[in-house]
């Protein structure tokens, strides 16, 4: 895996007060639709980002990337450090084919509590090589490289992938089209897509299985 550049890291805890959306990202009032907060210094920050890449090759890459900050100079077993320095950052590459299936597995851990320790397991992910995304791959996950197996943080990011692989596949074709006689993995996955529900009634109606709607 090319080698990253160091983080920039958080503003400081003075404007944790201040309710707004993710960096990079813009609403049209430009602040997150939650309550306003109470008085409050934020203490840590953690930053997880996925991309998805399609390849020359015909394959693509799904990028993931954790990164634990503190607001403050904080200790740990093997030392002080100082709120510059994070206290985890990990990365993963997952290169999978167009069903899913895992090709090939980096990972690496530039930040830790335990140099030395903790950024010894990267290689261990290649035993979920051959698995497949949407095919019980969290399950194998916590099969292979579940506790002491593996890394709880380079795992949560691992978990979390299927779902960016999903949205890196959606933006190249209409998730309507295609399916055939095979219903769509996302229908009857979250509440807004169940079968029986409206959204599916107006965009999947091949899928629907509620009532007859009386457009009266």
């Amino acid at each position: 895996m090319p080698p990253y550049n160091r983080i920039s890291l958080p503003a400081s805890g003075r404007d944790a007060n201040r309710v707004g959306p993710h960096p990079g990202v813009t609403s049209p009032s430009n602040e997150m639709p939650l309550s306003p907060p109470s008085p409050r210094e934020r203490l840590h920050l953690r930053r997880i980002t996925y991309e998805g890449y399609r390849r020359g090759d015909g394959l693509f890459d799904i990028e993931a990337r954790l990164v634990d900050t503190k607001e403050h100079p904080y200790s740990l077993a093997t030392g002080d450090r100082t709120p510059d320095q994070p206290v985890h950052q990990m990365l993963v590459r997952v290169t999978i084919d167009a069903g899913f299936n895992v090709v090939e597995i980096e990972a690496s851990t530039e930040d830790m509590p335990y140099p030395g320790h903790c950024d010894t397991i990267g290689p261990a992910y290649r035993k979920l090589i051959g698995a497949n995304l949407m095919r019980g791959f969290r399950k194998a996950i916590a099969e292979h490289m579940g506790g002491v197996a593996g890394c709880t943080h380079i795992s949560e990011l691992l978990g979390y992938l299927p779902t960016a692989a999903v949205q890196t596949f959606a933006g190249l074709r209409r998730e309507t089209e295609h399916w055939g006689d095979r219903k769509p993995f996302q229908l009857d996955a979250c509440h807004a897509l169940r079968t029986d529900g409206e959204a599916v009634r107006l965009y999947y109606p091949k899928w629907y299985v509620g009532g007859t709607h009386d457009a009266g």
